[in-house]
């Protein structure tokens, strides 16, 4: 029993380092210290015994003998002692080297003791260690030995450390920079994307399958010069006109075109049957016309700037303006203005209704984000995330209460806002300016169009916004996006003055056939449930 109390207390002192040892080896120095001085006394004492044997055996009596004696003993004394400088007895070691003597050297200062840096050490995870047993042994049960790996884990936990960490070290571990990547790398390569990013679940081309000369497409962050219809009419402003491409035929027609030299289109957006257009103007007016007959409908004026944002919500047909101002127009009576909504102080440059009418979403140039409950004149929420002005504003097409919202130059966010609980569900950081935002009808997946220093269109999953693929083509930044009324084809507006066409939505063959079933299955099954009803 005594000897296991002894073992833990010299265990105890190996772990203060602080405190000199009490017990154990002793140092190398001491030692060498302690042979030096017994070599010595020996040495004396046979030279005390010869000289008393000599004295009563001689007449005479040499002082100089003995000191030539005394030199000669001490030495060959072991010239590699090393001893403290604290020692106050002159030894041989520290004689200094003569030509005679060329072996002996001068003892170090400082001594061989490993010493660590304490602030570096893990003294709790030492002593840990220094107690365990270091394995198993065998003799211990299933349930000790379960019970000591626990422990262990729960140790590493606590202390954060790994089970091979070491217990003494020289110097703290330098902390990793975030991603490992030189400063100067990050910045030269701006946005550029690694191919082990990419989520290969489906093909997407990356070339785009048609190119249109758009000449004086508007290079206007602010402005809303490009949408699709369902009739499969693409609608573009270029100059002070809007020009009618029919996708099907390849028809172009020009609607319409501005009279003054100043003045100019600032905005497009058709109503949901595809035969009517709004269209905004510089001259803070807001137009509708009939496509069919080239005729302008309506005139309604109630801003004080130009519209640069439209969109529909049945018959009523929103307006956002340079003045900060929010109209809402009733097309089918006489006083069209009949709302105003005023949650920004500077340009609407973004607006949407979502696609159930319940709520209206805008962004504008002054950073903020409002979403507004149906035709309410207050803001349900409003999102101040952003850093830079907002155009990029999209409704997720199959979950009603998601919106993405992309931030310009300085913010190059997409922002995810749940609309029931007021909450961002996600960001992700794209690394250049947000232009446009679309959803796609067929997958979980989203395209947004950038400026610099790509120009790219970057289609993202989601929910996780993992990078998918760049489509790249535009030498200059994409400002405007529409897609099809069949989901499959996104047009690209830029300020290269082109319209690209992209079948990233493309919908796969195995697809087709399961919507094919599908749409059997249902039609069957409707005639069944018809067939039952008529039994009735």
């Amino acid at each position: 029993m005594s000897l296991q109390f002894d073992f833990e207390n010299d265990v105890n002192s190996l772990m203060q380092l602080d405190k000199p040892l009490q017990s154990g080896p002793a140092a190398r120095w001491e030692k060498k210290a302690h042979e030096v001085s017994q070599c010595g006394n020996n040495s004396l004492h046979s030279l005390s015994l010869n000289l008393s044997h000599n004295y009563h055996n001689s007449s005479s009596f040499s002082p100089k003998r003995i000191g030539l004696s005394l030199s000669h003993s001490v030495n060959k004394t072991p010239s590699s002692a090393k001893t403290p400088k604290a020692l106050k007895t002159k030894t041989p070691g520290k004689l200094k080297p003569s030509s005679k003597n060329t072996s002996l050297s001068k003892t170090p200062s400082r001594g061989d003791r490993f010493i660590p840096n304490r602030q570096a050490t893990n003294f709790e995870l030492g002593h840990y260690k220094l107690l365990s047993d270091g394995g198993s042994d065998g003799l211990g049960s299933l349930a000790q030995e379960d019970y000591k790996r626990r422990m262990s884990e729960n140790l590493q936990k606590a202390s954060g450390v790994s089970e091979n960490e070491r217990i003494l070290a020289f110097k703290a571990k330098p902390t990793a920079a975030e991603g490992f990547q030189n400063n100067a790398k990050v910045l030269y390569s701006s946005a550029k994307k690694l191919s082990s990013d990419q989520r290969k679940v489906r093909h997407i081309p990356t070339t785009a399958v048609r190119v249109l000369d758009a000449p004086d497409l508007g290079n206007d962050f602010y402005l809303n010069l490009l949408d699709w219809s369902s009739t499969n009419n693409l609608a573009a402003v270029l100059g002070r006109s809007v020009y009618i491409w029919n996708a099907s035929t390849g028809d172009i027609n020009m609607l319409m075109s501005m009279e003054g030299s100043d003045d100019y289109v600032s905005s497009v957006k058709w109503v949901r049957d595809g035969q009517h257009i709004a269209i905004g103007n510089s001259n803070a007016e807001v137009q509708l016309w009939d496509i069919n007959e080239s005729k302008r409908l309506r005139n309604m004026k109630s801003h004080a700037g130009r519209v640069s944002s439209l969109t529909w919500n049945d018959y009523v047909l929103s307006s956002g303006s340079q003045d900060g101002f929010i109209h809402h127009h009733d097309v089918r009576v006489q006083n069209h203005h009949v709302s105003t909504l005023s949650g920004h102080s500077q340009e609407v440059c973004g607006l949407e209704w979502s696609k159930d009418g319940k709520y209206l979403a805008s962004g504008g140039n002054d950073n903020i984000v409002n979403v507004y409950n149906e035709m309410e004149t207050k803001p349900l929420y409003s999102f101040t995330d952003h850093q830079s002005a907002v155009k990029a504003v999209a409704w997720c097409p199959w979950q009603a209460n998601l919106l993405a919202t992309g931030g310009g130059s300085a913010d190059r966010h997409i922002r995810f806002w749940n609309c029931h609980s007021g909450v961002c569900v996600k960001a992700v950081d794209t690394k250049s300016q947000v232009c446009a935002i679309k959803w796609s009808t067929h997958y979980k997946e989203l395209v947004s169009s950038h400026g610099y220093a790509h120009n790219q269109l970057t289609i993202w999953s989601y929910p996780s916004m993992q990078w998918m693929q760049d489509l790249l083509g535009h030498t200059s930044r994409v400002l405007y996006l529409a897609i099809s009324p069949d989901g499959q084809t996104v047009c690209s507006g830029a300020a290269d003055e082109t319209l690209r066409l992209w079948e990233c939505f493309a919908i796969s063959p195995e697809q087709k056939r399961k919507s094919k079933n599908s749409n059997k299955l249902g039609s069957s099954a409707n005639s069944k449930i018809n067939t039952l009803f008529s039994i009735r």
